[in-house]
């Protein structure tokens, strides 16, 4: 079960992020990133922080601690943003909150050129984005960071932000757990990452008992899709362990080379600038901007 803190100073909003989480200080002392459970994107996208995340530890990987934030929006009455003040008084009680790593980088392209990562760690990396359909970890947007930057340790990639994972809760209308998703432009997908090696290692360590761990972790008022908040658990179980069993159907292998990549991105955006008006050519393409040249302050949501 996750800890429960309660927020007791409000630092600053992250708005490098959809969710427009926030840091916090609490009364363990501890700092947190918090997504509110009134953000746009809702419940499900904590439920999916809880899951994936719980599940990340659990193999062995890097992942900042989850706690319970019960969070007052009265100690951020200083905010200066209506829409975050808003999206305060829609938050109030318990939210989900995320260690706060300080002095962590983004594990942006500009990085990864000169950043070590094994194939071994890459491929549990994948393997565990496809199990659980997590999309939304691109070489345009990693959500992996590297800390530490400073101090007796070598910096290490970590885990964030896993909210647009599960995207079968989103309906939950019978899709296969084997379906195959494309996973060619993951951000470790130039690491040569050994999903094979992660599929064998992996899939005799997602058991029943262990998906039945992480869901537990997950609040009753944040799983509303069934009768029970025990019914949703079990439905979350039951189809990820489906999945497992099907890992040899959607085990992605398929990754282009750096080199790949940058062909694509070019003639992506010489297919913009050709469908673009005269006037507009000289605008540049913010859409398909390289990504080191992107604004790159700390993502955490």
């Amino acid at each position: 079960m996750l800890r429960e803190v309660t927020a007791v100073r409000y630092v600053t909003p992250l708005r490098s992020g959809g969710s427009v989480p926030g840091v916090v200080e609490a009364d363990d002392l501890g700092t947190y990133v918090v997504k509110f459970t009134g953000s746009a994107q809702g419940r499900k996208a904590l439920v999916a922080e809880v899951i994936v995340g719980e599940l990340a530890r659990a193999l062995g990987l890097r992942f900042p601690e989850l706690v319970l934030v019960h969070f007052d929006p009265a100690i951020a009455d200083s905010e200066p943003h209506q829409e975050v003040r808003e999206l305060h008084s829609a938050s109030a009680g318990l939210n989900l909150g995320m260690d706060y790593l300080p002095g962590a980088r983004d594990f942006t392209p500009e990085v990864a050129k000169s950043f070590p990562v094994d194939s071994v760690e890459a491929g549990r990396i994948v393997w565990l984005d496809a199990l659980t359909v997590n999309v939304d970890r691109t070489v345009h947007s990693s959500n992996l960071m590297v800390w530490p930057t400073l101090g007796v340790a070598p910096p290490r990639l970590w885990l964030i932000d896993h909210g647009a994972a599960l995207v079968f809760h989103h309906r939950w209308d019978g899709t296969d757990p084997a379906k195959r998703y494309d996973f060619r432009h993951h951000a470790l997908g130039h690491y040569a990452p050994d999903v094979r090696a992660a599929d064998t290692e992996l899939v005799p360590k997602v058991t029943l008992d262990l998906l039945r761990e992480v869901t537990a972790a997950v609040p009753d008022a944040w799983l509303t899709d069934h009768a029970t908040p025990d019914e949703a658990r079990e439905a979350y179980v039951a189809y990820l362990h489906a999945r497992v069993q099907a890992s040899a159907d959607w085990l992605p292998t398929d990754f282009p080379t750096r080199e790949e990549l940058a062909a694509e991105e070019a003639l992506r955006a010489a297919k913009n600038q050709r469908g673009r008006p005269a006037w507009l050519k000289q605008v540049p393409d913010l859409h398909g901007k390289p990504a080191a040249e992107q604004d790159w302050s700390v993502h955490l949501g």
